[in-house]
C-alpha cells in the first residue's frame, strides 16, 4: 500500500523521509538511541506519540509539522519547480571558465615554484662549494 492510498500513515511517511534523507534504519536506530528493529515497528505504525514523533523529527532533522504534512505529490511539485523555466537556477550552474585552462595553470605554477627550488639548491651548493675551498 502506498502513501497515496492512507494519507495519514505517519509511519510510512517517516520512512519515506528518512530515505529521501539517505539515511538506513540503523543510522536512525542509533541517533534515537535504540535499535533497527524499534524503527522498522515506528515506520510500520499508522500513528506515533507525540513525543516519539518530536525525537524522530529532531533525528532526521525535520520539523513535526513537515512529517505530518508530507506527501509524495507534494515533493514530486517541489522538484518539478527546479525545472521551470522563469526561475534562475539553472544560471548558477554554468562554468564560466574552462577547468583544463586551470588545470594547466596549477601545472605550470607547480613548474615555476619547482625551478625556483631547483635554481635555490644549486645556489646553496655552489656557496658551499665556496666555503670548503676557502678551508
Amino acid at each position: 500500500m502506498s502513501t497515496l492510498t492512507k494519507p495519514n500513515h505517519i509511519g510510512r511517511k517517516i520512512s519515506r523521509i528518512r530515505e529521501l534523507r539517505d539515511m538506513k534504519q540503523e543510522a536512525l536506530a542509533q541517533a534515537l538511541g535504540t535499535n533497527q528493529q524499534a524503527v522498522s515497528a515506528i515506520e510500520n505504525s499508522e500513528t506515533i506519540d507525540e513525543a516519539k514523533l518530536i525525537e524522530v523529527a529532531k533525528a532526521l532533522g525535520v520539523t513535526v509539522e513537515a512529517i505530518k504534512n508530507f506527501s509524495e505529490e507534494g515533493m514530486i511539485n517541489y522538484f518539478n519547480t527546479f525545472n521551470d523555466s522563469d526561475n534562475n537556477f539553472n544560471h548558477y550552474n554554468t562554468c564560466t571558465f574552462n577547468p583544463l585552462d586551470k588545470l594547466m595553470e596549477t601545472v605550470q605554477e607547480n613548474k615555476n615554484l619547482y625551478e625556483r627550488l631547483l635554481q635555490s639548491e644549486k645556489e646553496k651548493i655552489e656557496y658551499l662549494e665556496k666555503l670548503l675551498k676557502v678551508k
